[in-house]
């Protein structure tokens, strides 16, 4: 990836993510970034396009994160994920999931790409965690993405430190 592409995602993620996506426009991004207009549509066809690739690499650091965690084969596979998930929490995640955020601003048009990168994103996590514990029940993937998504959307209000404790607490004691 170019420096230019890579320092255009890094600021565009930045500034989306504390700001909204509606709220921030390409001339914000392209003078943070200090890259010409052009240079822009030299590696995105869109906002839309730009805010896709944001969110595209922001779930591959986050996936990859938790590909990282379950190599612990010393505890059980919903522990090593929650704790790569809070460690991703006390890193990213002080203003909630970005994903989710991107829904609430795009989600009136569910065939919008935004919304299905979305979407995706969620069945990516998802299909992730299914893998890596395969004898899971349905039941316990859904209780776990639950306690995921909980303590992401908890991490915006409350002490990301006590939200983590929890998490695990809460893991350990619900999927021995």
């Amino acid at each position: 990836m170019s420096s230019k592409k890579e320092m255009l995602l890094n600021v565009a993620e930045e500034l989306f993510y504390l700001h909204g996506f509606h709220s921030i426009g390409l001339k914000r991004i392209i003078t943070e970034a200090g890259i010409a207009i052009m240079t822009l549509y030299n590696h995105f066809e869109s906002k839309d396009d730009l805010i896709v690739q944001v969110l595209l690499r922001r779930e591959q650091r986050y996936l990859e994160q938790l590909r990282q965690y379950a190599d612990n084969k010393a505890q059980p596979m919903f522990l090593n994920l929650a704790e790569g998930h809070a460690t991703w929490l006390k890193e990213h995640e002080s203003r909630g999931c970005l994903f989710l955020r991107a829904k609430e601003e795009f989600g009136g048009h569910a065939d919008h790409i935004i919304v299905q990168t979305v979407n995706a994103h969620k069945r990516h996590m998802r299909t992730l965690i299914q893998t890596l514990a395969p004898v899971a029940s349905d039941r316990d993937l859904l209780r776990f993405s639950l306690l995921l998504e909980g303590s992401t959307a908890l991490a915006e209000t409350e002490n990301v430190n006590d939200v983590c404790l929890e998490l695990i607490h809460m893991t350990q004691t619900s999927f021995k």
